[in-house]
């Protein structure tokens, strides 16, 4: 979700100006408010210059066309079936509000569209982006306002989502079958945007009555619940379907051009300069436009209202006809610009007032010493509540509720938790819970309510890139389901950050007990088991998930271990999730340096013999204890990869094995291991072997204790050609993958 960025007058002129507009209707009309011999409404709405309506009334680029040929008149903006009904227009606020079709889509999972003003785009209208919002009706759908200026479209854009209607009582358009956001800005209003209307990937529900349009914020606020509760009808048959609105306002600004449009403006030697500009008339002042000193406004000076942009257009205000606004409990003298209030009391009377004043002033002090702390604590509580709400909202944690209300699985394994619950669960975050930090996040860890023992991650930066990494695991995770994947107990929406919650893995990382000071050295029977455990999450992840899933950061930091060594696969923030169907995808390079595929860094394809890449570097982990990439007297940062394929073709492998090894009399099995991972490292993926293939064979190995040299390379072979056979007959036959097998092949390894 975007934010959007006005510019604004001073907040002092702009009240003041703002609260006499509608209750001093009848004083500016004592003052001229269109060009002598010109037009000055039509259809019931006021035409004040620089707009006019015919030749010689109106300033360029605010020409305005009265059809009278309907009852009553209608003002319009634009020319021909492009123009829009104007229903207002506002001298102070320099705002014109105009009626704007909207189209109904049926039967369209896409479409695109845009939207721009009735008149040419370097005209001075521009659609309000503090005024209006951006908003979507439909099932499933994620709309895009992309905005334009004279060389394109911008870098930046607005989006909303909606989800699918269950319940037919919706009243707000908060991301159920309605949505609406604000309209990106960076510090300037543009005539043109796009619109991209798609279907939500992941959403459920039919494809008709969809729309995306631009609307006055404050007029939306008012009929929100009545045109959300319309929509709600949403899967009722054409023929039903309730009557929707078909044209909604939108509020334009407009700015002058200082060069441009010169001739509206007046040197004045009065000013916050040595010399400024005002309007034509006499008692109005001019000022800038988001700090640039060309783009400007003018408005009448304080005590004066009309029209700045005709000579004589701003006329003084009769204070004293407006007690209300205005009061006086003396005599009321008007003055120019304002006004003078003369006391009816006696001089005498004035100690007496004083002392009142002074006790009543004294009273005040003092209940405002005593109420000011409780004051301030109940607005911080009740602006981090809307904070909270306003970041829920942000982070779909609508949609996120209802994939889980859908899914009893996943209900059942995951919950959506509060920011008390999780800053009480780490002591309000303190730094001594810090487990680790990894290149998508910090990792504290936290005890909850019913005493279970947590980790839970914190993205580092708030970028919109990560928080749709922590989505992307979210929605992964929440799909997977195997013993050696980390399990996911849920999320924190609240936060600006989001918060996930995963068990605790107590005994570290792979990395660590390979390179780190580790007292106790992995033994080389549970490495083997270590492996074939990972090798069997990836291959799950790969063909037995719902769906396809490139993990695309496979290392031995993101293998947790628990107290009796069993691998957990973790950090699914940079993994990619693809259809059956698929092979690869095309998509921005992500990973660690020494882990990272080749072919998929050069040509940017991702497959899952990219993750067969990354396992091929832990197998070498696994054999030499030495990291991805290392140095050595003649060289610094040497690949680990390249280096163990080249040493193994040269047959010294014995060179780089690790000497523990040799000891625990294991050596056979690493050299078993080591054409594995030569293979696994083939520059080509179309060599590697697939991950359920490395996991039959890491299986024979650990089963059968294959030894020699011919029976490793047969027994490679055999495997390799026969899980080639089994994809030549279809993709169907990789993923025929259960749970049971998984946990009776788990258990014949002894721990």
């Amino acid at each position: 979700m975007t934010v959007a960025v006005s510019s604004r007058r001073p907040t002092t002129t702009i009240g003041a100006i703002g609260a006499l507009t509608l209750q001093l209707v009848a004083t500016a009309l004592a003052g001229p408010i269109a060009l002598p011999g010109c037009p000055e409404s039509c259809g019931g709405v006021q035409v004040p210059y620089p707009f006019g309506i015919g030749r010689g009334c109106f300033h360029q680029g605010f020409n305005l066309t009265c059809d009278e040929a309907q009852h009553p008149a209608k003002l319009l903006l634009g020319e021909g079936d492009g123009a829009d009904q104007v229903l207002g227009i506002s001298l102070p606020d320099c705002t014109v509000r105009i009626q704007r079709k909207i189209s109904w889509s049926q039967y369209a999972a896409e479409f695109n569209g845009s939207w721009s003003v009735p008149t040419p785009d370097d005209g001075p209208l521009m659609v309000s982006s503090a005024r209006n919002s951006f908003v979507a009706f439909g099932c499933s759908v994620l709309a895009r306002l992309i905005p334009y200026d004279t060389l394109g479209p911008l870098t930046y854009s607005s989006v909303c989502a909606a989800g699918c209607i269950h319940t037919p009582d919706a009243s707000s358009c908060s991301g159920m079958g309605c949505c609406r956001t604000s309209i990106a800005s960076l510090g300037a209003d543009l005539p043109s945007y796009g619109i991209q209307v798609k279907h939500l990937e992941g959403g459920t529900g039919r494809y008709y009555h969809r729309a995306a349009f631009i609307v006055d914020q404050e007029w939306f606020s008012r009929v929100e619940a009545e045109m959300a509760r319309n929509f709600s009808n949403l899967f009722f048959p054409i023929g039903a379907f309730p009557v929707m609105v078909d044209s909604v306002p939108v509020v334009l600004e407009w700015s002058l051009d200082l060069i441009r449009d010169a001739d509206l403006f007046v040197l004045s030697p009065i000013g916050p300069r040595s010399s400024d500009f005002r309007g034509l008339s006499s008692n109005s002042f001019s000022y800038t436009i988001g700090g640039n000193y060309d783009r400007r406004r003018c408005n009448c000076s304080h005590g004066y209202e009309g029209n700045p942009y005709i000579g004589d257009g701003c006329q003084d205000i009769d204070e004293c006809q407006l007690p209300d606004i205005y009061p006086c409990h003396g005599t009321c003298i008007n003055v120019p610009g304002t006004y003078r209030c003369s006391s009816k009391k006696s001089i005498r009377s004035l100690p007496g007032l004083i002392a009142i004043i002074a006790t009543s002033a004294g009273f005040g002090l003092l209940f405002s010493i005593l109420g000011v702390a409780n004051v301030i604590n109940k607005l911080k509580q009740r602006r981090a509540k809307l904070l909270r709400q306003k970041f829920f909202k942000r982070n779909h944690g609508l949609l996120l509720q209802q994939l889980i209300s859908s899914n009893k699985d996943i209900a059942e394994r995951m919950k959506i938790f509060s920011f008390e619950e999780l800053e009480q669960a780490t002591n309000k975050f303190d730094q001594n819970r810090i487990l680790g930090g990894g290149g998508h996040g910090i990792v504290y860890k936290g005890i909850l309510s019913d005493q279970r023992v947590v980790a839970i991650k914190k993205s580092k930066i708030v970028v919109q890139r990560e928080i749709d990494q922590f989505i992307n695991e979210v929605v992964i995770l929440s799909q997977t389901n195997h013993r050696n994947v980390v399990k996911l107990f849920g999320c924190c929406l609240e936060t600006e950050v989001p918060l996930l919650v995963y068990e605790f893995i107590s005994n570290g990382t792979l990395s660590y007990h390979l390179h780190g000071q580790y007292e106790n050295p992995l033994v080389w029977n549970d490495r083997l088991r270590i492996a074939l455990e990972t090798a069997r999450a990836i291959a799950y992840l790969h063909c037995a998930a719902s769906i396809s899933v490139f993990h695309r950061d496979i290392k031995s930091a993101n293998i947790l271990l628990t107290d009796t060594l069993t691998a957990k696969v973790s950090d699914f923030g940079a993994s990619r999730s693809i259809s059956i169907d698929e092979t690869g995808i095309q998509t921005a390079i992500q990973g660690t340096h020494g882990y990272l595929d080749p072919e998929y860094y050069y040509t940017s394809r991702l497959t899952e013999k990219s993750d067969v890449y990354s396992f091929g570097v832990i197998l070498a982990e696994l054999l030499t204890r030495v990291k991805p990439v290392f140095s050595t007297h003649s060289s610094e940062g040497k690949s680990l990869a390249s280096h163990f394929v080249s040493m193994i073709k040269d047959c010294c492998l014995l060179d780089i094995l690790d000497p523990q090894i040799v000891e625990e009399g294991g050596s056979e099995d690493a050299e078993v291991i080591a054409r594995l991972a030569e293979t696994c490292l083939s520059l080509k993926g179309e060599e590697r072997p697939t991950m359920r293939q490395v996991e039959i064979i890491l299986e024979n190995i650990l089963g059968s204790k294959v030894h020699s040299s011919s029976r490793v390379s047969r027994t490679i072979q055999i495997v390799l050609k026969d899980q080639s056979s089994n994809q030549s007959k279809g993709n169907e036959g990789t993923r025929l993958y259960s749970l049971e097998k998984e946990f009776i092949q788990s258990s014949e390894i002894p721990r």
